[in-house]
């Protein structure tokens, strides 16, 4: 489904062609191509069995000139150093994007999680925070759940680190229980912001959502809840997909009864009343993002839009809810027929945002209501997107540059104000 290309080698193409566009001082481009801090760490966790097993995590604090660094942790087989390099610099530019005072920051294990019992999940998880913990903390660097990592996750770390601190400090890491200092709306916020900002996309490209389509790629936690927020909007979803297959019915379906008979079934594949795409799981996925629909959602891996496929994509507007989904090559293609991708540094930016929401409670022991939490994200998400769009029309850019141009400018407004000392 993926190419394998290196996510880092993305990344700075990326911030290559946004200082290009903007003339960016060299100095400041060579400080935003750099990690502030890279730490690699070895895991050894006693296994069921009474053996032992080595595990390598990294922790990558990209910048911090806006505040503490923010970012999740992720567990995943094919995880390395790379990848944890572009999605910190990737946070950088989206906390900046959305404004929020926080830097860029991810951390990774190299590990597939399922194969894990529940207590060697719970010895890895206390392990590496214990692991990083010189490098975090409450104002220094705030971790996440990820991809393959979740709330209960985040809950073994809080208490971890608050073993080691020596008092209970649940603003250390988000993402959290809501029992032990979580957030209202949390788990649906990714697929909220983008909501929000797909709200605002469609109604300069003068869409009617009550007419339009959309197909999701991708059926975890941002991908069902972005094809729940579509049905919302009224827009008919009629395809979806996840890494064994992918659906589709021209009439819609419904996002609630493919997320039971995924559960069920363990797959969107063979759901009632839909056509199952390509039995091949790879080109089923390719078919899906080449539907004729108006919106089209990746919210699975890196690299699915690429130069191989930028020319068959119908879709008159690509919102990101995953990571790192189009490839700089195919971001050009893209522009060039006119299809508008509102880039994940700000469709999937509604994560981290209640993130920082959650923070901010965690910091003053105050919890919000979840439609105080929508509100405000709201709020965040429209303005950004409306920054954006702007700059995108005055200096006639791509989505993607364009946001990567305001975040630039936030981060080195910063580090030009704070100075260089020592």
């Amino acid at each position: 489904m993926a190419e394998r290309l290196n996510p880092w080698e993305n990344a700075l193409k990326q911030l290559d062609k946004a200082a290009k566009a903007m003339n960016l001082n060299p100095g400041y481009h060579q400080i935003l191509a750099t990690p502030k801090r890279v730490l690699e760490i070895q895991l050894p966790i006693k296994m069921d069995d009474g053996t032992i097993k080595v595990f390598t995590g990294w922790r990558v604090q990209h910048n911090d000139a806006r505040g503490p660094c923010k970012g999740g942790i992720r567990y995943h087989p094919n995880t390395d150093l790379d990848e944890v390099k572009a999605l910190a610099m990737w946070m950088t530019w989206k906390t900046a994007v959305v404004d929020i005072p926080y830097g860029g920051a991810k951390g990774g294990i190299r590990v597939d999680p399922h194969k894990l019992s529940p207590g060697e999940l719970e010895r890895l998880s206390r392990r590496y925070i214990y692991a990083i913990s010189p490098i975090v903390g409450i104002n220094k660097d705030i971790p996440a759940p990820d991809v393959y990592t979740n709330p209960q996750i985040m809950a073994w770390m809080m208490d971890t680190y608050s073993a080691l601190v020596g008092y209970n400090e649940p603003g250390v890491i988000t993402g959290k229980p809501l029992e032990v200092g979580g957030s209202e709306g949390r788990e649906e916020a990714t697929a909220r912001g983008l909501q929000y900002v797909t709200e605002e996309a469609v109604r300069v490209l003068g869409i009617d959502p009550t007419r339009a389509t959309a197909a999701v790629q991708g059926y975890g936690n941002a991908g069902y809840f972005s094809a729940k927020f579509m049905k919302e909007l009224g827009m008919k979803v009629v395809a979806v997909s996840d890494s064994k297959g992918a659906i589709y019915n021209p009439d819609g379906l419904d996002p609630e009864a493919v997320l039971e008979h995924k559960k069920k079934t363990g797959s969107v594949k063979n759901f009632p009343g839909a056509q199952n795409l390509n039995p091949d799981p790879i080109k089923a996925n390719q078919e899906l993002l080449e539907l004729d629909v108006d919106v089209l959602i990746p919210a699975a891996i890196e690299n699915v839009i690429t130069k191989e496929n930028a020319d068959n994509i119908e879709a008159k507007l690509v919102v990101e809810a995953a990571n790192g989904p189009t490839t700089p090559e195919a971001d050009d293609i893209l522009h060039e027929r006119g299809i508008i991708v509102v880039p994940d540094i700000l469709a999937n930016a509604g994560g981290v945002t209640v993130s920082y929401f959650e923070w901010i409670q965690a910091r003053t022991r105050e919890w919000w209501t979840v439609d105080t939490v929508r509100n405000k994200l709201r709020a965040i998400m429209s303005k950004s997107f409306r920054d954006v769009y702007n700059i995108r029309n005055e200096m006639n850019v791509d989505m993607r540059t364009a946001a990567l141009i305001l975040a630039i400018k936030r981060v080195v407004r910063a580090l030009e104000i704070r100075g260089i000392w020592p």
